[in-house]
């Protein structure tokens, strides 16, 4: 006997959420996620009337249903917002390249303006490049910074107010787990926060609609919908720290659906103790980009792999800092280090 959806009573039911266990139809189902989506960016009041809004556009899912979302909402509720798409070519054969094709057509398909920003562009490199340089080891941690400061900068060239990104409550989850695991209690602090207040000239303020949103729930919306997504993933990302981190989360949800919420209301409601020391935050001294340190981790990844020690930005060298700042020769036994063979 077919199920009929626990909303309506009235049509079958085509799926189960994964978030709630509601038997729900298409239409009630498009319904409630587009309603969450709208709650979540009114209770915490993302935006204001009158603002231009960029949103960050890889061609995946994530940011497919968001910017379907974002333009059906802001027409529907009349938040009154001017969107634009912001893409970053981190310079992928075979990968960015093709994802960027899906943004193009996306943009068509929601008649939204376009900016793509490259790697090489701002920096000089691809991805390609420096993963040959650098291996597969920790060449996430140069494209996640550079991705950061790219967004920041194609949003400062685009004049807008604010980013939204498609972080979900997956994303979230998995980041409070790799913090807790690495004991960096000042981006425990930073990474639960649904919006980023704005942090100087060189930063443009970031939010996330979808952080309450499953993963699922995104592929299942996107899936009926029949939203032009593309769905591979990134050939350099196999040893991704991030990735045990999702693995160990998905075996938490098949056991506990709710786990995903549970970490991220317990990240919420964490608190530091008085006296313990957190990093002040300041601006690089070389160009300006919010940073803890007298140079921000963008320029000291880009001046070890403009030197050939791609080991700099990679571990605590700030003793160095001063050096670079003061373009001083490092010395043999420095230089040896930074190029160990067994990066």
């Amino acid at each position: 006997m077919p199920v009929l959806c626990s909303s309506c009573s009235d049509k079958r039911a085509v799926l189960k959420r994964p978030k709630t266990g509601h038997s729900l139809c298409k239409d009630c189902f498009f319904w409630a996620f587009e309603e969450e989506v709208h709650q979540t960016i009114v209770t915490a009041k993302l935006f204001r009337r009158g603002e231009t809004v960029g949103i960050a556009a890889s061609g995946g899912k994530d940011s497919t249903v968001l910017a379907h979302v974002m333009k059906l909402l802001n027409e529907r509720y009349s938040y009154g917002l001017e969107l634009m798409l912001l893409s970053v070519d981190e310079g992928i054969t075979g990968y960015r390249d093709d994802s960027l094709e899906t943004v193009k057509r996306n943009q068509q398909q929601y008649e939204l303006p376009l900016k793509i920003v490259s790697y090489e562009e701002l920096y000089g490199w691809t991805m390609d490049a420096i993963v040959k340089q650098v291996g597969l080891k920790n060449n996430c941690t140069f494209c996640g910074v550079f991705r950061r400061q790219a967004l920041d900068r194609g949003a400062v060239m685009l004049k807008v107010d604010k980013i939204c990104t498609g972080h979900n409550a997956d994303d979230v989850a998995e980041t409070i787990l790799m913090n807790v695991l690495r004991g960096d209690i000042a981006r425990l602090r930073r990474c639960t926060a649904i919006s980023t207040a704005s942090e100087g000239d060189a930063v443009v303020p970031r939010c996330k609609p979808m952080k309450y949103a499953y993963e699922k729930e995104i592929v299942l919306y996107a899936y009926f919908k029949k939203l032009d997504y593309f769905s591979t993933e990134c050939i350099y990302s196999p040893n991704a720290y991030r990735g045990y981190a999702r693995t160990f989360l998905k075996d938490l949800e098949s056991v506990r659906p709710s786990a995903i919420m549970d970490i991220i209301h317990s990240g919420e409601n964490l608190s530091v103790r008085d006296g313990v020391k957190m990093p002040v935050q300041g601006t690089c001294s070389r160009c300006g980009y919010i940073s803890s340190q007298a140079l921000c981790k963008s320029c000291v990844l880009l001046e070890g792999l403009n030197r050939g020690l791609p080991r700099l930005g990679i571990g605590k060298h700030h003793r160095l800092h001063e050096k670079l700042l003061s373009k001083q020769p490092l010395t043999e036994r420095e230089e040896r280090k930074l190029k160990a063979a067994d990066f």
